[in-house]
């Protein structure tokens, strides 16, 4: 009998949570409309700065992010605690994306969804070994779909409501939002105390 076990995997969790996405919605676009953000790696569309776990209409959202990020931590068996970096809120209008990156500084980034029309963007999460990039091995084509540990790429549909985490250092994007609304997520990074200074 052949003996298999799966070393070295991405973890990527998620969490639908139910919050007042109506509200956040609104303050938003209150606030985009004031301030003309930041530019990142958000194509034609608007990045927040960075202090919006300060703001308090915003606290339950960082309640809950806390919770998980403290999930989390027992899960990965991580000592301390963990602690908010920063947060900050992104709307992508129809034709907006958001280019291959990553979070550096940090142990886990993340993204809350406020408001997703179908069709608004998938986030795109690419194979991290970059040594395994060194060989593109044909696969079988009639045998449907290979098993998710033989994948280079993960798709992931936005749903409004819904807390993905993930490590920092796993290179993600976002697909171009292709409805006719505007598409508003958060996001987020985390430390673990102690690696802060």
């Amino acid at each position: 009998m052949m003996i298999k076990a799966a070393y070295f995997p991405t973890i990527i969790y998620a969490k639908d949570v139910n919050l007042d996405n109506r509200l956040f919605e609104r303050e938003v676009i209150a606030w985009a409309d004031k301030d003309k953000g930041v530019k990142r790696t958000n194509m034609n569309g608007w990045h927040s700065t960075t202090n919006m776990h300060e703001i308090p209409v915003f606290k339950p959202l960082v309640k809950e992010l806390f919770k998980m990020q403290s999930e989390i931590f027992q899960e990965e068996w991580l000592d301390s605690e963990p602690i908010l970096g920063n947060m900050w809120a992104n709307i992508n209008p129809p034709g907006g994306y958001n280019r291959p990156h990553l979070h550096p500084n940090s142990h886990f980034s993340g993204v809350y969804y406020i408001k997703t029309p179908k069709n608004s963007g998938q986030i795109v999460f690419n194979e991290p070994r970059s040594t395994a990039h060194m060989v593109m091995p044909k696969r079988k084509e009639n045998k449907g779909e290979p098993p998710p540990h033989l994948w280079r790429e993960v798709r992931v549909d936005p749903l409004e409501g819904r807390i993905i985490i993930f490590p920092a250092w796993l290179w993600h994007c976002v697909d171009p939002n292709q409805s006719n609304d505007i598409r508003i997520s958060v996001s987020f990074n985390f430390l673990q105390k102690g690696f802060n200074v």
